[in-house]
């Protein structure tokens, strides 16, 4: 067994407290740094394990703490290029390169690169002008989707019911006014029916392995009503991917795109994450990829993965992922945000969090803490998505009814939650 000591994760998120957390729980690892962290990562010891914040710019941190191996949580460091600052400045680093990172930094590259290696995925333009797009969008029969090429903080996406709306939306996009830089181009694509699943692949630039697919649930309110979020809640493993769409997924998704980025000259080590679209005849699309763990699958992915998660992420960092390393366990786990008042529009913020210890007392359950920070010694919110109640249970049913009986423990002003998270999975109650 390697001895890994130390990890320093960047970020702040419900992705990073849940990931520090499962990694400070393998044998290999005594200690984990997340910077800039949140409440819940903010100092905790036992048996000799320690978790704690450190604030400030990434490098400056890793050099000072001289991690055996950094994670990177957020898409945007690793767009800008922090993975490859950090191996420049000798750091282990488990996170793709900034021209890997292309395949979530620009949809564009993204299309293409999907058209040109063969990965499924729908039929798209890429405009750069008001007279494009509206030429684009009336050459799709049925209202189609509009992308921000660019970063826009998973709000990029207009899935427009008329051609009016998608031409509203890219004219918003290209003049700068719905998201700056990131709108100066925009993709056309169209709308593929069905139900989206997320997978995830921790990846070596050649070698993965695949984890259980996941659903999410992007809507503020229950039923899929209201205006798109971060996401409100999740589960896994997700029945919507069989045994054998699983297989299919392996090799149409994941193989085709670490062949694509090796062939492309960017071989792809970190973890990619497929938005994919199942039609009721089974047929795939890949809507996107991004170039880190979901936010917040994350959250459920951690609960029924055993093994030694930091040697297999260090391994994958090296080059040299082993699977036997990890094993997907047979329980399934739930995960439900909690949310402030307001959002996704106008969250409010400094709402002192009551209830966590009850909550974390539920078996099974543990409360990853995301938009939350500390005021004289309360855990207050601080953020849009303030904390991930997730559970682990033999069945979805006992996931489901452990992290709803948590979620019902916690309180603060304004608290909003979907009640419906899996609802289809688990059918009629």
């Amino acid at each position: 067994m390697t001895k890994l000591s130390k990890i320093l994760v960047i970020g702040s998120g419900g992705r990073e407290h849940a990931l520090a957390t499962r990694l400070l729980a393998c044998a290999s690892v005594c200690e984990v740094v997340v910077s800039p962290g949140n409440a819940g990562t903010t100092h905790s010891a036992s048996a000799g394990k320690v978790m704690r914040s450190v604030v400030g710019d990434a490098l400056e941190v890793a050099a000072r703490e001289r991690p055996d191996l950094v994670v990177i949580g957020p898409e945007v460091p690793l767009c800008d290029g922090l993975a490859d600052r950090l191996s420049d400045a000798g750091q282990v680093v488990f996170g793709p390169t900034r021209l890997a990172a292309q395949l979530e930094g620009s949809k564009a590259f993204m299309k293409r690169f999907a058209a040109r290696h063969g990965i499924p995925s729908g039929r798209f333009q890429v405009v750069t002008s008001v007279e494009e797009a509206e030429r684009a969008i009336h050459e799709f029969s049925e209202a189609p989707v509009v992308k921000a090429d660019g970063l826009a903080a998973g709000k990029g996406v207009v899935v427009a019911d008329t051609h009016a709306q998608a031409l509203e939306a890219a004219r918003a996009m290209l003049s700068g006014a719905a998201f700056g830089a990131a709108g100066q181009t925009v993709v056309i694509e169209e709308r593929v029916p069905g139900a989206e699943a997320s997978m995830h692949a921790i990846c070596d630039g050649e070698r993965f392995v695949l984890l259980p697919a996941a659903q999410d649930h992007k809507r503020i309110f229950d039923g899929d009503r209201g205006p798109n979020t971060g996401g409100m809640g999740t589960y896994a493993p997700a029945p919507l991917v069989t045994p054998a769409l699983q297989e299919r997924i392996r090799h149409e998704i994941f193989e085709r795109a670490l062949r694509g980025m090796v062939l492309d000259g960017h071989p792809f080590r970190g973890v990619l994450f497929a938005g994919l679209m199942i039609t009721e005849q089974g047929e795939l699309s890949l809507l996107e990829f991004n170039v880190r763990f979901g936010d917040p699958e994350t959250q459920v992915l951690m609960a029924v993965l055993d093994g030694d998660l930091a040697e297999a992420l260090a391994a994958a960092a090296r080059g040299e992922l082993r699977p036997e390393l990890l094993e997907v366990s047979q329980d399934h786990a739930l995960c439900i945000v909690l949310a402030a008042g307001g959002y996704p529009e106008a969250p409010r913020t400094g709402d002192v969090i009551s209830g966590l210890e009850a909550a974390a007392a539920v078996p099974g359950v543990q409360v990853f803490h995301a938009g939350t920070s500390l005021r004289d010694g309360q855990v207050v919110t601080s953020g849009g998505r303030v904390l991930g109640v997730t559970a682990r249970g033999t069945t979805l049913a006992d996931a489901h009814a452990r992290a709803y009986r948590a979620a019902e423990a916690i309180s603060f002003e304004g608290r909003q939650f979907r009640r419906d998270i899996a609802a289809r999975a688990l059918g009629p109650r």
